[in-house]
Order: C-alpha cells, then sequence, then structure tokens
C-alpha cells in the first residue's frame, strides 16, 4: 500500500510563496540551484519535521521547476511523502549501501542528481557555512566546473518575517506553552520528585491545547534549587522542598514552530533578593517591548533592556534574545547591543531574560513577541509574575 499524503500544516499557496522568495535570492547570486541542508529550512520549505537530518539528505531547489527535490535516505522517503507539500515523483530515497560508506554517501546521490539534471556547469547554491568540511569538499571535486556560492543563512533570513499564518501557527503553539506552565504551577509542591514534574509538564506539551496538540517536544529545561544558576541541563534526581525555587524555560511545538517561554517560581515566599532581581528584570523586559518597533534596531532593544536593569543594580552578560521560529533558534538577528538588523512587522523573537548572576543565583522570565506596525505583540497569556507556589 502507497503511504497516504498527511494533512498540511500550510496550503500549497503558502510553501510556493516561500519558494518563489527563494529563488528571487537564487537570482540576484545567479545560482541555477540551490542545495538546502539544514533541517529547520527544509521544514520551511516543504512542511517536513521527520528527524532524519542525521544522515545526508537535501532539498534541491531548481530556478526552473515549481516544486524541489528531496533527496533522502530510503527509509525515510515514505515520511517525506507524508509530510511533504511535493508529489511523490520528486522525493529520491538512496539505497542503505550507502549508509556508514567511507567512500560513497547520500551526497553524492545529491551531486549525481545535480550532474544528471545539467546543473553541472552553472551556479549551485550550498550552506556551506553549516556543512562539514568534508561535505564542502566532495561538491567542490565532483563539480570542478560548478560555481559554487555560499547560501549559508539566505534562507534562514527569508524565514525571519513571517506570515499571517505563520503567526497563526506559533500563537497556537504559545496556547500549548502556557498550559504547560500552568501545569508546573499545579503539580510542583514539597516531596514531588522533579522528574515527576517534568513528566507532567511534557505530557501537557504534548497533549496540546484548544483541541490542538503538540507536535514534537523540543528543549526543556527544569532548573531547581541548588542549581538555579545554570541555564542548560535537564531536571535532576531530586524533589523540591519549601523554600525551592524552580527556573523553567520550554516552548510548545505546532509543525515545527516554537513560542518559548520562562518562568521563576518559588515554594513559599520568595527571598527580597529574588523579588528585587525580578523586579527589576520585568521593568528590563516591558521597556525592550516598548523599544521593539518597525524601523528600530535589534541593538535599540538591548539597549532598553540593559539601561532599565542598571537602575535596579543588576548587569545580564548574555544576549538578552534573539530571532525565534521554527526549532527554536533562527541562526540570524540577535536582541544584542550593536546588532543592526532592522526590525520589521512579522518578525518573531524570544526575549529571553534569563539571568545568571553569582554561581548560586539565577532567574529566569521571558516573552515570544512578534513586531507589529504598532509595537510589539506577546503570545503568551500568563502574567509576568514571580510565582509563588
Amino acid at each position: 500500500m502507497a503511504m497516504p499524503k498527511g494533512p498540511q500544516a500550510f496550503p500549497r499557496s503558502e510553501y510556493l510563496r516561500r519558494l518563489s522568495a527563494v529563488k528571487a535570492a537564487m537570482q540576484t547570486r545567479e545560482v541555477d540551484a540551490l542545495v538546502v541542508t539544514t533541517t529547520a529550512n527544509i521544514t520551511y520549505l516543504t512542511g517536513y519535521t521527520s528527524k532524519s537530518g542525521y544522515v545526508p539528505q537535501c532539498l534541491i531547489v531548481s530556478a526552473k521547476d515549481e516544486e524541489p527535490t528531496f533527496i533522502t535516505r530510503r527509509m525515510d522517503a515514505p515520511a517525506a511523502i507524508h509530510q511533504m507539500f511535493i508529489d511523490r515523483s520528486r522525493i529520491f530515497g538512496y539505497p542503505e549501501a550507502l549508509i556508514a560508506n567511507p567512500d560513497k554517501n547520500g551526497w553524492d546521490t545529491a551531486i549525481d542528481f545535480l550532474l544528471d539534471n545539467g546543473f553541472a556547469r552553472g551556479g549551485i547554491g550550498i550552506e556551506a557555512d553549516l556543512l562539514p568540511a568534508v561535505v564542502t569538499k566532495k561538491f567542490e571535486m565532483r563539480l570542478p566546473e560548478a560555481r559554487l556560492v555560499n547560501f549559508a543563512n539566505m534562507v534562514s533570513w527569508i524565514r525571519g518575517v513571517k506570515s499571517d499564518v505563520e503567526i497563526a501557527v506559533m500563537r497556537e503553539a504559545a496556547a500549548i506553552t502556557d498550559a504547560g506552565m500552568l501545569r508546573a504551577k499545579e503539580f510542583i509542591r514539597p516531596g514531588v520528585g522533579e522528574a515527576e514534574a517534568a513528566a507532567e509538564i511534557i505530557a501537557t506539551l504534548v497533549r496540546g491545547a484548544d483541541g490542538r496538540p503538540g507536535t514534537d517536544v523540543s528543549n526543556f529545561y527544569l532548573c531547581a534549587s541548588p542549581r538555579t544558576s545554570t541555564c542548560h541541563i535537564p531536571w535532576a534526581e531530586d524533589v523540591f522542598r519549601q523554600g525551592s525555587q524552580i527556573n523553567l524555560e520550554f516552548g510548545g511545538v505546532r509543525h515545527g514552530y516554537i513560542s518559548a517561554l520562562m518562568r521563576t517560581m518559588s515554594i513559599g515566599k520568595p527571598s527580597d533578593h529574588l523579588r528585587r532581581i525580578h523586579d527589576g528584570e520585568v521593568a528590563g523586559l516591558e521597556a525592550a517591548l516598548a523599544a521593539a518597533k518597525p524601523g528600530a534596531t535589534c541593538g535599540d532593544v538591548a539597549v532598553a533592556f540593559n539601561t532599565t536593569v542598571r537602575k535596579y543594580g543588576f548587569e545580564k552578560e548574555s544576549r538578552c534574545g534573539y530571532a525565534i521560529g521554527i526549532e527554536w533558534t533562527e541562526p540570524t538577528a540577535s536582541l544584542k547591543v550593536g546588532d543592526p538588523t532592522i526590525l520589521k512587522p512579522n518578525m518573531t523573537f524570544h526575549l529571553m531574560l534569563g539571568n545568571w548572576i553569582d554561581e548560586d543565583v539565577g532567574y529566569v522570565i521571558s516573552e515570544t513577541f512578534r513586531v507589529t506596525e504598532a509595537g510589539a505583540e506577546t503570545f503568551s497569556k500568563l502574567p509576568r509574575d514571580l510565582f509563588q507556589l
């Protein structure tokens, strides 16, 4: 029985719009075929979210063809048929003999396709900065007459300005995130294991909200006393106690799109020091959101935050945010001092105000927001509170 095509996250017209923008960039750089290898960009251009990027795979966008071509491991081709908007005739699965083969692999299949379809002497775009050197070398050796053009983050920058249908999906993801945070607030109590809490929250992120399930599980960080000065470690084999502080960061996922959120919780009354940090960070957050308007730069947003939080006697060493969309972080704009990226409507960011102040002191709060014509719209509906449990 043939694999049926599943329901598509977006209409065909949306994918063709995205491809049109990519082809315009290709034309500007005189590229006839673009080899897209990063998983987030493949998701963006086709709807594919299967976890097959650990072996060679790529999407080849031709300037002359309406639909791109996908090359993947044979066992993953049915998932591509099911998830991608493109016709099944444009999905090619290479044989298992090319897996863990020291001489020839899936990249050779992609290069064979380029050779067989007349691209050997034209401009070929590759995401060179994001590929292992050995893969780039293979393209250079097997396509000696082609003009290889580094398309590193080109598609990622195109992804930066979302369409209205993308924004709608990020709002759905945010509703799931809120449900997970509320479940944490309900479930965490003295004597409850950190692993138990993680299981309850993650289950909520999978079940979803408003009748829409989560379609994946992304980064999940639960940093509780005495580890509140950490930022990127998972739960521990420990239990919560009276007086415990819990820093949470996670995001609901819909069709690859993520709306992240951070909140700090305290079992019992928080310390005066933690309360002062919270007040300063919230003031900085609100100043940053007020600065996030079309025409301002990412650097302007960071300056607004840093200037405000210093008035409360604190400094934040790390950047205060980054572009977000597919796969949590888009490798483009940063909300940091000096970033000249100009804000445009429907750009989306995670205003990430985690502040790890000392070896034993840390605090988190954040908002995922989009830039609108008038300013910033945050996706979460939760209050910016220091939650006392």
